[in-house]
């Protein structure tokens, strides 16, 4: 008795330690995370100019309906075009990443130097990336120039709307290439060789070995890569900044650029809140809804295998 009393004793005692242990996280992560997003969801629902010494307004659901209504149509443009870029950009470095991790998957001196240089562009920020390629590919960037001195008629890689739009979508998805290739070496270096081994000695050809056992075997990591890709791509502003600054016009002006550099520069706060909260909601369902779909055809693969 007195032997499983002090073990009781003592798994109380440890149990206490190691939740006090956890303490400082806890703490970081309640002041870092929970009370900024607190206060955005108290001030969505206020006019406030951001100023200290002024109060904060309440007016209720006045933010989110303007919002849906919009009456300057600017919202409404740039929650078209982060839909595209999230879309496309995410179907791009995907399938590129995809393709290349298929043939940089062997590791030699050759593949090590061609991951190292795919990877290259994510240590850069995102805010150097812009002006690297606006630089490059600006009205008055490297491009052009040589074009011009060949005697050719310039390119409007950043000065007509749809080219804007498609050069930064290029740009953003070679930004996001190394992570997402990382990911999935990593996951085809789980997918069981012996499997891959058996169905070659079926006949299988490489198609079909990918097609049957590869993907499958890659359906986490697809997962995980797809999700990570989307919600980076939601909140892409840095790359706008840098390369294009929201032009020509508003064709390359993203849900997060509208929140940053238009609404909070104005002085709107609880418009720029209301659009934050709305963005964070957009990037959750989005998230459950790829993990869920995922989810589905993983369950329907198995049920055929």
């Amino acid at each position: 008795m007195a032997r499983a009393r002090t073990a009781r004793v003592l798994g109380r005692r440890g149990a206490l330690g190691r939740g006090l242990m956890t303490v400082p996280a806890a703490l970081v992560y309640i002041g870092l995370m929970v009370v900024p997003v607190g206060y955005a969801v108290y001030y969505s629902f206020t006019e406030y100019n951001g100023i200290p010494t002024q109060a904060p307004e309440w007016v209720g659901l006045e933010n989110y309906t303007r919002i849906f209504t919009d009456p300057t149509g600017d919202m409404h443009s740039s929650l078209w075009v982060t839909g595209v870029i999230a879309v496309v950009g995410a179907f791009g470095v995907n399938a590129i990443a995809l393709g290349l991790a298929l043939l940089l998957r062997r590791t030699t001196p050759f593949t090590a130097f061609a991951r190292a240089v795919m990877f290259y562009p994510h240590v850069l920020s995102a805010l150097i990336v812009g002006f690297l390629w606006q630089a490059i590919l600006g009205p008055q960037g490297a491009v052009n120039n040589l074009l011009t001195g060949s005697g050719r008629s310039t390119l409007p890689f950043l000065s007509d709307p749809d080219w804007a739009l498609a050069t930064m979508i290029a740009v953003i998805v070679w930004a996001q290439l190394g992570v997402q290739l990382v990911l999935y070496l990593a996951g085809l270096q789980a997918v069981p060789a012996d499997l891959q081994e058996a169905a070659t000695l079926d006949g299988a050809g490489r198609v079909q070995v990918f097609q049957h056992v590869t993907w499958p075997a890659l359906a986490p990591t697809v997962t995980v890569t797809i999700v990570t890709s989307v919600l980076s791509l939601l909140k892409v502003y840095e790359v706008v900044l840098g390369l294009t600054n929201g032009g020509p016009g508003d064709a390359t002006q993203t849900w997060a650029y509208e929140i940053l550099a238009v609404s909070f520069a104005n002085n709107k706060v609880g418009l720029a809140c209301a659009q934050a909260m709305l963005l964070i909601v957009v990037a959750g369902i989005l998230s459950f809804t790829i993990i869920a779909l995922r989810r589905r055809a993983e369950e329907g693969a198995e049920a055929l295998s």
